[in-house]
């Protein structure tokens, strides 16, 4: 258990040079335009907050898992969206603008929301009079990690254009190449520990999973948002920040089998996120295709006669 919570740590300077990157595409007129969305981050905190814990909830019950598991998959539904949301927005044509400020803002929040949670799960479930604290650690993690790197690389972009556009293709290659490295290496190291575990909570966690980056699109779509938007949503709603919940279930709980769903989404997500990308793309492309042979079949239609 602990060697994931070192190959993920391990790749945070990694993670910083692809913040790095972000960076360089990105302006300060990006995060400006996000006033004018305020139904976006509204959907995004309250799905963060309330929608996927409830959605926890119901799994939990629906699947009959043991108590212990069922804390460590609501710890798991507490923690902000991860850092890789903001990589897996940008492969996939989401608004990484948005995606950023809602990794700080729910980060901000979690301070908050993610003993609550926890701690009623535990009283709810166990019993055991645990408590979690707040984890106010988180935020500066976040802010060497992601917010920083992304402002330098604001200003190296703001000072040199021409090295901003050159260096866009390399960083969607390098990023690519990051994910599949997380993913190999979270596979490897806990593989045994997961072979054992899937069978019994795997189920659970992947529908989650699904439920969390499913209701992120839908929902947002539903709204009215566009697709960059949403597909940011989605992400930042569906890849959770699984090594603070590991984090909290071992560190502060010290219990490795609430550590156990936090592991196994941290490998899933890994492997769904991408899939449901290109599923994303392809119903754009599709959409774009019929609107191109509407508007191709509206040019060419006779006038109609008076």
């Amino acid at each position: 258990m602990d060697g994931t919570v070192v190959i993920t740590r391990a790749l945070f300077g990694a993670l910083a040079l692809v913040m790095f990157g972000l960076g360089l595409s990105l302006s300060v007129a990006d995060f400006r335009r996000l006033a004018q969305h305020p139904k976006a981050v509204a959907i995004a905190l309250l799905l963060q907050v309330v929608g996927l814990p409830l959605a926890c909830y119901a799994i939990v019950l629906a699947f009959g898992m043991p108590p212990v598991f069922a804390v460590g998959l609501m710890l798991l539904a507490a923690s902000p969206g991860g850092i890789s949301a903001n990589l897996f927005s940008h492969l996939f044509g989401g608004n990484v603008a948005m995606n950023i400020s809602l990794t700080a803002a729910n980060t901000v929040l979690s301070i908050l929301t993610l003993p609550l949670i926890a701690n009623w799960a535990i009283a709810h479930f166990i019993q055991s009079g645990q408590l979690v604290p707040m984890q106010t650690g988180k935020l500066l993690e976040v802010i060497a990690i992601v917010l920083m790197p992304v402002l330098i690389g604001m200003v190296v972009a703001s000072r040199r254009p021409g090295f901003s556009a050159r260096m866009e293709k390399p960083v969607k290659v390098f990023s690519a190449v990051v994910l599949a490295v997380v993913t190999v290496l979270a596979i490897a190291k806990e593989w045994s520990s997961i072979s054992v575990a899937f069978a019994q909570i795997g189920p659970a966690v992947l529908l989650f999973n699904l439920l969390s980056l499913g209701a992120g699109y839908g929902l947002s779509r539903v709204a009215g948002l566009d697709r960059p938007l949403a597909t940011a949503i989605s992400y930042e709603i569906g890849i959770h920040n699984s090594t603070l919940a590991i984090f909290v279930a071992l560190s502060v709980l010290g219990s490795y089998q609430l550590a156990l769903p936090a592991a196994i989404y941290s490998v899933v997500m890994y492997l769904t996120a991408p899939l449901f990308g290109l599923l994303l793309r392809r119903g754009a492309r599709a959409a774009d295709s019929a609107q191109a042979a509407q508007a191709a079949r509206a040019a060419v239609a006779p006038a109609t006669p008076n």
